[in-house]
């Protein structure tokens, strides 16, 4: 299939480097409340790459659920196949796509298990249904169907009752603390703004370049 001209023009706006904040992660905030007010779908939902010991990345979409100047924090399995590619290897990259705002976010980073405290936190603010499906199967392994995977649902319901759902062991969050966020803004003609922030070794403080599109 031909889809080379299934094209549009990208007109919605652009960036000045004299406008960019000096710290990449209040200039996210901004961009992402931007994208919120837009009423985008789903604007938490990024991109997660991650590389196995065998040098073959995968990637998956996963959602955001808090960031601050340590980085972006996400949730999963621990028998995941994400997790057990950071495992392997700590290095990662998200990307945040909002077409909408023809926008994207790229951050890579080091990815680190949170604390349990925090985990805990965050999985008692699920709706009680998520915390039991959390408990039914070791995410990404095979199932044989998905009648078994919704008896395994119910078992568990019946198993908790009124009762609480505890945090699974094998079960929490992930912070990406960032090393490169990488800005993007679509322009005409293909000449798009992209501004890279890089964190200075030693200081802490971030280096901003503009890059060629």
């Amino acid at each position: 299939m031909d889809l080379s001209q299934f094209r549009r023009e990208y007109l919605k706006g652009g960036m000045k480097r004299v406008d960019l904040d000096t710290d990449p992660v209040l200039q996210f905030s901004s961009w992402f409340e931007q994208a919120r007010k837009t009423e985008i779908a789903d604007p938490t939902a990024m991109i997660l790459a991650t590389v196995g010991n065998n040098g073959q990345p995968s990637q998956r979409t996963v959602l955001l659920k808090y960031f601050d100047e340590k980085g972006f924090v996400f949730f999963t399995n621990f028998g995941s196949r994400k997790a057990a590619e950071i495992k392997e290897n700590s290095k990662v990259s998200l990307l945040f796509v909002w077409l909408e705002l023809e926008r994207q976010v790229m951050v890579n980073g080091i990815a680190a298990k949170i604390t349990t405290a925090e985990s805990a936190k965050y999985f008692m603010s699920r709706p009680k249904e998520s915390q039991m499906a959390a408990w039914v199967f070791s995410q990404s392994h095979p199932v044989s169907s998905r009648q078994l995977l919704l008896q395994k649902f119910q078992e568990m319901k019946h198993k908790i009752g009124e009762g609480k759902v505890p945090l699974p062991s094998f079960w929490g969050g992930f912070r990406v603390e960032p090393k490169e966020i990488e800005f993007w803004q679509g322009r005409k003609n293909r000449l798009h703004d992209r501004f890279l922030y890089n964190k200075e070794s030693g200081s802490g403080n971030w280096s901003v370049d503009r890059l060629a599109p």
